[in-house]
């Protein structure tokens, strides 16, 4: 057994040893016709940055921690592939009543994953529990506990502004309702939620349509979601300030991401039902009969035979593959229609969202859905339903991108864990061409693109999908393409335990391109620098317009940095010998 591991490195890549004092295989000039490579040699100090980590928590101040004294040592070709790690943490990590319930096992939670050099963690900030108890009425005071915790084991923050329900959707174990005076309103006028063509109303947000109606005491839902990252700004400026929050989700719509909520478990919707379309309430539906009428088609209405959630594509008369309603003119106008509503949406929000935040050194980023079933058919169903606008011939993402380019915010994609043979074949999945097409569209419009898994996964598979996703060239020298963060749902008991949290760890090096964690985004990059103002200059409609496809980016078959088989158990025997013999 000595033999054996003595034998063994944690960081075999390939048949390549990258461990501390090993030969690192990097890249050299490359030519157009293939890459030429070059050995370097890097000894890794054994000191890391948890080793000054403070490790109490702080009960009434925060004060912001000096610069992390860092003694590691860093390959600067490595570093520039280096894709930093959060962890989402528990839905329901602050309860219903406001409180900050368990924070003893948290704590201890948040200092082993700290163990794995994760780079932070993301929360939802949900706008039920914070304002719950009136207009304006906010109640910060659990979160900021939370934030202390986090402060205090040496991680950093993204926030979500979660104007959602939790509750619902995938994965969802814990029930935060909106704002219950919120919800009152909605009794008397419930058409301020989404409404699909049977009059069912979808509580989990608000509908669009609100936007700029003054029905909640005098306000719009855009002020609403406005005056309360406003609130969140200046009653977290210090976390903000000595670079704990480095991250603003801006939730737009269910989940959290710039959809509409077509797929809902509480409706009855399975997977891979194609889902409905959810335009119906009053607001939506004069909205589109004044646009038909100004265009010179009053007779055309909203979609009748687009089914229900559960159905598939040839069922219906909107998504039969070679007649469907979807081709004809009438319903390329609604479709145009209805993912443009959703754009100006996220348009409006995140706009106000980079008005909040001026100057601070943070970015904003928002989400979008991967989906990805019947992505592989002529109608792409399921997506149009959402309100993306994506077929064969038309680009239904880069609309989005280029809208979220206008204010400096992060594109956060979905389902980066998924492939093709893992689905069911009923579902005509693609995820992999899916991911592909998103990512480069971020890309190709020189934005920062970052993403999550979809579904808790703890196997090698999934994380090597995951690690080439976020590089899809592999280790090179510019680093180039590679995503800018990726979010790994969720912590967890099962994540932490073994042998789960050893894969999880070998995981964290390969996205760091096996390097230490770096406490210094500027060396890999990631230099945080005053939010800028909106490029309010450029013609949304005008980009709206831009859907021509183009082909996405290459990706290599599999990651250059694959964790291999039995490798993480082996890792874990090494140290759990290392361990007994000392």
């Amino acid at each position: 057994m000595t033999t054996v591991l003595r034998m063994m490195s944690p960081n075999l890549i390939n048949g390549r040893n990258l461990f501390k004092g090993s030969q690192i295989l990097v890249r050299g000039e490359e030519s157009k016709s293939r890459s030429h490579w070059r050995f370097s040699t890097k000894e890794v100090s054994l000191r890391t940055p948890q080793a000054t980590a403070s490790s109490g928590v702080s009960s009434t101040t925060t004060e912001p921690k000096g610069r992390e004294f860092n003694t590691t040592t860093y390959d600067d070709k490595m570093l520039a592939n280096y894709v930093p790690v959060y962890v989402m943490l528990q839905l329901g990590v602050i309860t219903n009543d406001n409180v900050l319930e368990n924070a003893e096992k948290l704590t201890k939670q948040l200092k082993k994953l700290k163990q794995s050099q994760v780079d932070g963690v993301m929360v939802d900030v949900w706008w039920g529990i914070v304002e719950s108890n009136g207009p304006k009425q906010y109640q910060w005071s659990a979160y900021r506990n939370l934030f202390e915790i986090v402060q205090s084991c040496g991680l950093k923050l993204q926030a979500i502004m979660s104007f959602h329900r939790c509750g619902g959707n995938i994965g969802d174990d814990v029930n935060i309702p909106l704002p219950k005076w919120v919800l009152e309103i909605g009794e008397t006028n419930p058409d301020i939620f989404y409404t699909n063509k049977s009059g069912n109303r979808n509580e989990e947000c608000l509908s669009l349509s609100v936007d700029n109606l003054s029905l909640f005491r005098g306000r719009t839902a855009v002020e609403m979601y406005r005056d309360y990252m406003k609130s969140f700004r200046e009653n977290m400026e210090d976390f903000i300030s000595s670079g704990v929050i480095i991250d603003i989700e801006v939730g737009l719509g269910p989940a959290g991401e710039l959809r509409y909520p077509s797929y809902t478990e509480t409706q009855g919707w399975v997977f891979p039902g194609i889902g409905e379309f959810q335009c119906y309430d009053k607001y939506l539906r004069s909205d589109y009969e004044e646009e038909v009428r100004r265009i010179g088609h009053p007779e055309w209405k909203l979609p009748e035979n687009a089914g229900q959630y559960n159905d598939v594509p040839e069922q219906t008369g909107s998504f039969e593959y070679s007649n469907g309603t979807y081709l004809a003119e009438e319903g390329r106008f609604f479709l145009s229609w209805y993912a443009r509503k959703l754009i100006l949406h996220g348009d409006q929000i995140l706009d106000e969202a980079n008005k909040v935040f001026l100057g601070c050194k943070l970015k904003l980023a928002a989400k979008v859905s991967g989906i990805h079933w019947w992505y592989k058919t002529e109608s792409h169903a399921a997506e149009l339903t959402a309100g993306y606008y994506n077929l064969k011939n038309r680009d239904g993402y880069a609309a989005i991108a280029k809208m979220m380019r206008r204010h400096h915010a992060i594109l956060n994609f979905t389902c980066l864990e998924m492939r093709n043979t893992e689905q069911p074949a009923k579902a005509k999945s693609g995820p992999q061409e899916l991911v592909q097409q998103v990512l480069s569209c971020g890309w190709r419009e020189g934005i920062e693109v970052a993403g999550e898994n979809a579904l808790p996964r703890f196997d090698r598979d999934g994380y090597n999908q995951i690690i080439l996703n976020a590089r899809p060239y592999g280790i090179n020298r510019d680093g180039k393409p590679r995503m800018f963060g990726f979010t790994y749902l969720r912590l967890s008991d099962r994540l932490l335990s073994e042998p789960n949290f050893t894969t999880f760890k070998t995981f964290v090096k390969r996205m760091h391109a096996n390097q230490e964690y770096c406490s210094e985004p500027e060396r890999y990059n990631h230099e945080l620098f005053p939010l800028e103002r909106s490029k309010t200059n450029e013609s949304l409609e005008k980009l709206m317009e831009e859907t021509e496809p183009v082909d996405p980016l290459p990706w290599l078959e599999e990651t250059d940095m694959s964790i291999r088989p039995f490798e993480s158990v082996l890792s874990l025997l090494k140290s759990t010998f290392l361990r007994n013999k000392s």
